[in-house]
Parts: structure tokens; sequence; C-alpha cells
């Protein structure tokens, strides 16, 4: 297993892994509000990359035997003149995606990939990390907690009819 930068011929698995992503994402959705549009494998990774280019950011591959069976993607967190009215504004770093594929998990590929953008948010002069992570995934959740990551802020939905 090794670690490594981004590089443009990654693209279509790092697509192959946003839609395996989104995917699982809508079968644990309670709620019932996400879905894989038809355009989301086409450009969705080109969103991504493009906010990693202009924040500062990096994407690690997680590859084994030539194949990729992971990403994590993060930016450093930028903050304007209101921000400050009511926060101390640390030096951020921000994870913007993460998942192992469902064939990788549980060897340890996850911990790499975080250790790896930590040691990246270190470089930068982050003092925080932040990621959101979808309510209904208690996978992750479980995941981020035993990495030493804890709540600070709860979004809440209510549907209303």
């Amino acid at each position: 297993m090794k670690i490594i930068e981004y590089e443009d011929v990654y693209l279509e698995d790092v697509r192959d892994l946003l839609v395996e992503l989104e995917e699982y994402i809508v079968t644990i959705d309670e709620d019932n509000l996400d879905q894989v549009g038809e355009e989301y494998r086409e450009k969705m990774a080109i969103f991504d990359l493009k906010e990693v280019k202009e924040n500062n950011g990096k994407v690690y591959l997680a590859v084994e035997n030539d194949n990729v069976v992971g990403l994590i993607m993060g930016i450093i967190r930028h903050f304007d003149e209101v921000d400050y009215l009511d926060y101390k504004c640390p030096h951020s770093g921000v994870i913007t995606e993460f998942i192992v594929s469902k064939n990788a998990r549980n060897g340890g590929v996850g911990t790499m990939l975080i250790n790896k953008i930590e040691e990246y948010f270190k470089l930068c002069g982050c003092e925080y990390i932040f990621v959101d992570a979808f309510a209904y995934n208690k996978n992750a959740i479980k995941f981020y907690q035993n990495k030493n990551f804890h709540s600070r802020m709860y979004s809440m939905i209510k549907e209303i009819k």
C-alpha cells in the first residue's frame, strides 16, 4: 500500500470512488434527500479538484497493486471579515472528501490517508482540522471519534408538509 499525491492519470479512479461514496450515502439517507444526479460522475470530481487547487489543498490516493482504493481531499480554510466578528478563526484544514473503497476497509487505509492529510495541514501551520460527517454514517462518525475528532456543531433538519 502506498499513499501518493493525486495525478490527472487517476481522474477516473477518483470519479469511481466519489460515486461509490455518494451511492453509499444514498442507501443510508433516512431522509431520502441524497441522490446521484445524472452528471454527478462527470462533474463532481472536477468541482472537488478545482476547489482543492484554489484553496491550497491536497488530494492523496491510497494505491494497492496499481488500484486506487481510497482518497482524501483537503483544503486550507479561508475566513472573511464577518467570520472574525464572533470567531477566533484559527488557521485550519478542512477534509472535503474521504473514502476508502468497501473492499479495502478495515485494513488501515483510512488511517494512513488521514495521517497524510494531517501531516500536510501541520506543514501549512494549521491548528485544527474540520470535517463534516453525514449523521447517518455511523461508521464514519466512529472512525473520526477514534481519531480524536469531536462534534462542535450539529446540523438539524425537520420535514414540514
